[in-house]
């Protein structure tokens, strides 16, 4: 039984004592509406939880309340805190520091003798008068050779009485104890753990591992350790939300998950698990199942960002010139050269408005909403009485709140509007369309030609290689060869090894027996509609313009009519198709109130664009969907990141 586990069983036993009624069915709790009264009875009373619960409002206000989950997180990183008695300082491994800002604060790392933090690099660590350096990393051995290094280093003599400890984030690891043993600092350590930081809660509806590597390692390096965290992060949600009676998956990953799953439930034993359940589907994809979806340039709001400047851990860097406030004869030179940074999370009214819309549908909501504040703030003229006057001033923090988010909004869809009517935009866009209807994708594209003659970025060019490949089942060999010739030539030959990497994944190939499946899956699924509507969508198609997700697709046809209705184009799609049950203990089965959707719980294995969130919540706001969408995944990818990943360069000799 994981940590985890014991402390939900441990706090189901707390719950219990408290409350005679649930003795008999174990925690019975739904999930989904846990109260503060609840979370505080689990934590001992605990305010710290109280607060942390408050300031992560955006997790808690959709069907399934995802604080539960962060709150589970939290207190297995308290308990670590207070293990190493006294002062502390954190040597973080950088990668984990965005991930872990959506779990806990500074504040709360403060609160249990946290005084110092750093960020692990290569020789001496330093100077802090604390007790104890914990090091929080990513189970790698370059990073062990690092800590060896900086434990090396430490003046024995001035922090005699220092004590070291790791946390393995999310699983120790074997190699990485032996290879610290090999370099003779593994007996330095007073505790060495791990914290199983498999799926973090980006928003009401959004769960990511934020494993930058996923796909090269499912897809290409047949390395299954991310599958493995993902059942265990799907078990964790199970031990938390209840057992999900109804697995449905498409692909080989996919298949293996649910597998280890199962595993996992049958090898926890004893008793079952007593939650209703919250979720009523799982449905696993494999992102290989869908090649095509990353590789298009998305047109939400949210999309646009990412593709523009990129989006990490809900964080995003912009230009600060946009952003400077405009004071009269205020000179260039005065103007802020550091990166502008937001967080963009469904807490802001206003991006949680925007952020899933068509981009040539923002404008008009943005200038809806500047009339709006306009107004308000001119209330103030008509407010006459003490009453009324004081009524204003409560409302003014709420007002000048949306006034500068309102800003920020406007700022940046200026700075998205300077790229999406430039002509390379537009130029890039036509071809990607033209490839996704269907035009043109069986021969040498004279844009492809002329970019790569420009020496355009080469990202750009294998999305669009890739994205030719893709909606044509393969290249003609002879068209295959002219653009690996070409790629050579301009970009180098040390990109030999991405090509490999690409063709390895399907994403560049010859084509097979001379067939192309697309137009029959693009026809079957009406994967291009030719009419959409941007301002008032009315099918997912509008997040790309004309182009509806195959993912999604995948999902809204699993609800209605059902994926028996599409075996033929399921056939073409590579990987299994699946269906499993999970057994309820009796009186679990939870009875629907007339008019409540159902919650399927969709895991992109591989990653998932911002786009296809947007088209899955848009398909859990149709009124007749019967359906809503609780989205988990791998990494939160675009077409740039996702290509990065496969890359590799090989370096020249040292010589």
């Amino acid at each position: 039984m994981t940590h985890l586990a014991q402390w939900i069983r441990c706090k189901a036993g707390t719950i219990q004592s408290c409350d005679r009624r649930s003795a008999s069915a174990g925690w019975t709790v739904l999930c989904s509406s846990i109260s503060y009264h609840v979370i505080r009875q689990a934590c001992h009373m605990n305010p710290a939880v109280t607060r942390s619960l408050k300031m992560a409002t955006h997790l808690s206000c959709g069907r399934v309340n995802l604080n539960v989950l962060r709150e589970a997180m939290r207190i297995e990183l308290r308990e670590f805190l207070d293990k190493c008695a006294g002062s502390k300082a954190i040597v973080w491994d950088e990668y984990l520091t965005g991930p872990f800002g959506l779990i806990a604060q500074y504040s709360l790392l403060k609160e249990h003798e946290v005084e110092k933090m750093f960020t692990l690099k290569a020789g001496s660590l330093p100077s802090s008068d604390v007790k104890n350096i914990i090091f929080f990393v990513r189970p790698k051995l370059e990073l062990m050779d690092i800590i060896a290094e900086n434990i090396r280093r430490e003046d024995k003599g001035r922090y005699s009485h220092r004590d070291f400890h790791i946390l393995f984030v999310p699983r120790r690891s074997l190699l990485c104890e032996q290879r610290l043993k090999d370099l003779g600092v593994l007996g330095s350590f007073y505790h060495r753990e791990e914290y199983r930081l498999n799926l973090i809660p980006f928003d009401g509806d959004l769960l990511s591992m934020e494993s930058e590597n996923a796909f090269k390692e499912c897809y290409l390096e047949n390395d299954q350790t991310t599958l493995y965290h993902a059942a265990k992060g799907l078990t964790t949600l199970q031990a938390l939300y209840g057992t999900i009676p109804q697995i449905c998956g498409k692909g080989e990953c996919a298949r293996h998950v649910a597998n280890m799953m199962i595993r996992m439930k049958r090898e926890l034993g004893g008793s079952n698990n007593q939650i209703t359940p919250v979720f009523d589907t799982l449905l696993l994809l494999d992102r290989n199942v869908d090649l095509l979806t990353p590789l298009a340039t998305q047109l939400t709001y949210e999309g646009l960002i990412d593709e523009v400047y990129g989006i990490q851990n809900s964080n995003v860097k912009l230009p600060p010139e946009k952003f400077a406030p405009k004071k009269q004869g205020e000179s260039g030179k005065d103007l802020p050269t550091e990166p502008k940074k937001l967080l963009l999370n469904s807490a802001e009214e206003l991006y949680a408005e925007v952020r899933d819309k068509n981009f040539n549908a923002v404008g008009s909501v943005l200038s809806k909403k500047a009339k709006i504040i306009s107004a308000a703030f001119e209330g103030r003229h008509n407010a006459k009485t003490v009453g009324e006057i004081k009524q204003f001033v409560s409302q003014l923090p709420h007002m000048q709140a949306e006034r500068a988010s309102l800003a920020n909004h406007t700022s940046i869809a200026e700075l998205i509007k300077d790229i999406t009517t430039s002509e390379a935009f537009f130029d890039n866009l036509t071809v990607e369309q033209e490839f996704m209807s269907g035009f043109d994708t069986d021969k040498i594209n004279s844009y492809i030609e002329d970019c790569i003659a420009k020496k355009d970025p080469l990202i750009k060019i294998l999305r669009l290689v890739c994205l030719q490949s893709v909606c044509n089942t393969g290249l003609k060999q002879k068209v295959l060869d002219f653009y690996k010739r070409e790629i050579l030539q301009t970009y180098g030959y040390e990109h030999t090894l991405t090509l490999y990497n690409l063709e390895k994944a399907g994403l560049l190939k010859a084509q097979s027996g001379n067939r192309n499946n697309y137009p029959t899956i693009r026809k079957t699924l009406r994967l291009w509609m030719d009419d959409v509507n941007e301002q008032n969508p009315i099918d997912i198609s509008y997040v790309y313009s004309g182009y509806a997700p195959l993912s999604v697709r995948l999902a809204q046809v699993l609800v209605r009519p059902g994926w028996r209705s599409i075996e033929e184009v399921l056939k073409l799609l590579p990987g299994p198709q699946f269906e499993e049950r999970q057994s309820l203990p009796p009186g679990l089965m939870k009875k629907r109130q007339q008019g409540e959707n159902k919650v399927m719980l969709i895991f992109f294995l591989g990653g998932v664009t911002f786009a296809e969130i947007a088209a899955l919540r848009f398909l859990s706001q149709l009124e007749d969907g019967g359906t809503e969408y609780i989205i988990a995944t791998t990494k939160l990818i675009n077409g740039t990141t996702w290509i990065k990943s496969i890359m590799e360069k090989l370096e020249p000799p040292p010589f």
